[in-house]
């Protein structure tokens, strides 16, 4: 497997970081709950971990992303929105106490306003 080239990579934002370990949390807690696992993901949760990552990763917004609920750009495909609002209504209320400072800073990212929805990147031409 080729590994793409890290080299023109922007180094991530915190705001980001904070944001993949908040569904990763999450998802650990849907997953060993519902599907029994305990050190690894289940297939279908590790699935759903890879493409909020994706997500997150080319979010227009970056640093200035609001929490998914509140973004105008509605960016997961159905199935997979379907998933993640199941794994947040239930992971959501448990976070409280077994992760208070990520539900608490979930929850402070929630009063951000959106920003204007910015426009797509143009592609260049790669010659």
């Amino acid at each position: 497997m080729i590994m793409p080239t890290t080299i023109n990579k922007k180094p991530e934002h915190r705001r980001i970081r904070r944001e993949k370990n908040t569904i990763d949390v999450m998802i650990r807690l849907y997953c060993t709950d519902h599907h029994g696992t305990i050190d690894e993901l289940c297939p279908d949760c590790s699935e759903l971990r890879d493409y909020a990552h994706m997500r997150l990763d080319r979010c227009r917004y970056q640093q200035m992303k609001p929490t998914c609920g509140n973004c105008p750009i509605h960016c997961y495909k159905p199935s997979m929105k379907e998933t993640v609002m199941d794994v947040m209504s239930y992971s959501g209320p448990r976070m409280t106490l077994r992760h208070p400072y990520l539900a608490l800073m979930h929850l402070f990212d929630n009063f951000r306003k959106p920003p204007e929805k910015p426009l797509r990147p143009t592609k260049q031409n790669s010659s």
